[in-house]
């Protein structure tokens, strides 16, 4: 079996990290993992928009020291915290992430998800202590041609709806802007370099996401309220992964960008035994219940929605030492545990922490 790679202490501990979108639940869990990895981190990202929220629990939102809140498209703001932290890694996570959101607001999602990524990117370069950019886009930046075997990063970009649309466009963005930069006279960086990347993460859940509009988050908020769970569209297919999965990805790739190396797209996706419809989610969940609570289809029309997305990640397992080590039965079970124990009173970053250490642990695991 592969050996699998672990984000390293040694490469982290003392750096300075800025990481866009830590209010949000990808961005929480990023924060907390760099932090025990011994980074300097400070966040930017727009206040929490769901209560409870991760960064809230946390402690992290209300870091005056280490959060600012703010948007990612004010220019003046970004080139402020550029200025008094001097990052040395910037993880650009801060976006609109939801598709249905963006039919009833797709200026917001152009927006938020392009311009707001060229300012992270423009201010990053005029940042002489910048030396690596991750932007972290999605899976649904394809061209989706409703296939069934999965996407590679060499295949074409677009989207139905304005959110993958602006994911696309920012994949296309964000390259250009890799490709020109040592072209652009603005970007005088006294001999230094910044190496910059792209990564698309599969359908992510895990303890600690209180989004609206998300499956596994709707899952456990009807649980807790003893209300019907409504599913729009049980035939979907998509690469369900744990949270965990992708933010190895994001980590491991950030250091070899530090090299100067693995400047281009990458995929963090899960098995295809993974690639499972969104019935097969909701019955496994209700099974833990036991049964005890179905789920109906919602009612009237339905904004369209990819029927079939995959990801092949095969570039990541060969260049990078990344894998999946989560199969998606032990990934919901890690998710319904994190929210059986904090709907009991444990802590959420303890929680948070405590699935970090044992997630890095199975890489020691899967040696022996």
């Amino acid at each position: 079996m592969e050996a699998l790679v672990n984000p390293s202490p040694d490469f982290w501990s003392g750096k300075k990290v800025l990481l866009t979108g830590h209010t949000g639940f990808k961005g929480a869990w990023l924060y907390l993992w760099l932090r025990s990895l011994g980074a300097h981190v400070h966040g930017l990202s727009l206040k929490p928009e769901t209560t409870p929220n991760l960064s809230v629990l946390s402690g992290i939102a209300d870091d005056g020291a280490a959060t600012t809140i703010g948007d990612i498209r004010d220019q003046a703001l970004l080139s402020r915290i550029m200025e008094r932290e001097q990052p040395d890694v910037v993880l650009h996570l801060a976006a609109q992430a939801l598709v249905r959101r963006s039919y009833a607001d797709p200026i917001e999602s152009f927006s938020t998800n392009v311009i707001g990524t060229l300012q992270v990117l423009d201010a990053a370069s005029r940042c002489v202590s910048v030396r690596a950019v991750l932007v972290v886009t999605t899976d649904k930046c394809y061209e989706n041609k409703e296939w069934l075997w999965p996407y590679r990063e060499n295949e074409s970009l677009g989207g139905h709806d304005p959110y993958s649309a602006s994911k696309a466009c920012t994949e296309i963005a964000t390259a250009a802007w890799r490709s020109s930069l040592p072209d652009m006279p603005a970007y005088n960086r006294i001999g230094k370099t910044i190496a910059i990347a792209t990564a698309r993460a599969g359908n992510v859940f895990g303890g600690g996401d209180w989004a609206l509009d998300r499956l596994v988050p709707d899952f456990f908020r009807t649980l807790a309220a003893g209300q019907e769970l409504i599913i729009r569209n049980p035939a979907a297919r998509r690469p369900w992964q744990h949270v965990l999965e992708p933010l190895a990805g994001y980590l491991v790739l950030a250091e070899r960008l530090w090299k100067g190396e693995a400047q281009e797209p990458w995929n963090f996706g899960p098995a295809m035994d993974d690639v499972q419809p969104v019935s097969f989610i909701v019955d496994r969940l209700l099974g833990v219940e036991k049964g005890a609570r179905k789920w109906r289809l919602a009612d009237g029309h339905q904004p369209h929605e990819a029927s079939s997305l995959a990801l092949d990640a095969s570039k990541a397992r060969a260049n990078l030492g990344w894998r999946p080590r989560l199969p998606l039965g032990e990934a919901l079970d890690w998710t319904y545990d994190w929210y059986t124990r904090y709907a009991k009173g444990e802590n959420a970053t303890e929680l948070t922490l405590q699935q970090i250490e044992e997630y890095t642990a199975l890489a020691d695991v899967s040696q022996t």
